[in-house]
């Protein structure tokens, strides 16, 4: 034997417990590149292709290259994420996008990282070539992901420089974790909220971002999905950050019910008369909306802690990546 042929067969012994999904809407015209460079980069690891419902034949490029198909209804990248973490069994796991724009090269970094440092999430942050600036990342996209993380990283405090990336490694206890409760592409926020709220380590390697090819289509929207993904933010924020959400909103009640009683007062002081009736119930009816919104949050803030211990003993109870 060659010394490149055991090269090769001692880097797919070392990737055989490597599976990587790919979910796929309408990529027949990437899809058997994106198979093909992650045969090259992380050979012995099982390629397995999540369609979600396409009309282009990507199902059949697929396996016709080799990749084992899986079938979604649903129609979702959430829904297919759900579906991929439920279905397949891996050591590490990478998740990739099938339209061709992420680096293949860049895989053996991420597994390598999560397992040398024993990460649970590696993160994928795009790059373009110095001379592709702004040309293959589209300014809308650049400005949303900069602002969306920026928002992330005040709500949860998280330091990752990429939540929108659809690039990421991860170990068999966070993928069998993971409730994937979303059902669209804000699901790459749920996967970062959730290792946030675990506390799980974390880490990030840069890869570089191609462009798609003529003819393929990016199937994300820059204004529905932005929204959409800051919803799911505050929703998360309200369930994962209870007692803080609540107490914003107590806070901001309680000012606006101050003011406006404060004018009565001065009244009532001044003139042992109270003219303004309809302002001093409204006050006082703030001041108790603003206590009940404190109390909710307190409330939930238990919930919350109950729900995360279990999901912690979850986590614990399956065996770290080998």
């Amino acid at each position: 034997m060659s010394a490149e042929d055991r090269s090769i067969t001692s880097m797919s012994k070392r990737y055989e417990s490597v599976a990587v999904c790919v979910p796929c809407y309408n990529e027949a015209l990437t899809i058997a590149g994106v198979i093909e460079g992650f045969r090259r980069h992380l050979p012995g690891a099982l390629i397995y292709v999540f369609d979600n419902n396409s009309t282009d034949g990507t199902a059949e490029v697929a396996a016709r290259h080799g990749a084992e198909v899986f079938l979604v209804q649903h129609q979702g990248k959430g829904n297919v994420v759900r579906r991929a973490f439920a279905d397949v069994e891996a050591d590490v796991y990478i998740l990739v996008d099938g339209d061709g724009t992420y680096d293949a090269a860049a895989a053996p970094v991420m597994v390598d990282k999560l397992l040398r440092e024993r990460l649970d999430m590696v993160v994928g942050c795009r790059e373009e070539n110095a001379h592709d600036q702004g040309e293959k990342y589209r300014s809308g996209h650049r400005f949303g992901n900069l602002m969306l993380t920026t928002v992330l990283a005040t709500m949860f405090g998280g330091r990752f420089t990429d939540i929108l990336s659809g690039y990421r490694a991860f170990s068999r206890r966070y993928v069998k974790s993971f409730p994937a409760l979303s059902s669209g592409f804000e699901t790459e926020t749920e996967l970062t909220v959730h290792a946030l709220e675990l506390r799980m380590p974390c880490g990030e390697v840069s890869t570089l971002y191609g462009s798609r090819p003529e003819g393929s289509e990016s199937k994300l929207s820059t204004y529905r999905d932005g929204w959409r993904i800051l919803k799911t933010m505050l929703r998360l924020y309200m369930a994962e950050r209870p007692l803080k959400f609540f107490s914003l909103i107590a806070l901001a009640v309680v000012v606006l019910a101050v003011g406006l009683f404060v004018p009565v007062l001065m009244e009532y002081l001044q003139t042992g008369l109270v003219r303004r009736f309809p302002t001093a119930i409204l006050s006082t009816g703030l001041a108790l909306v603003s206590l009940l919104s404190a109390v909710c949050g307190l409330i939930q803030d238990n919930v919350t802690r109950g729900r995360h211990e279990a999901k912690r003993l979850l986590y614990l109870s399956i065996p770290a990546s080998k």
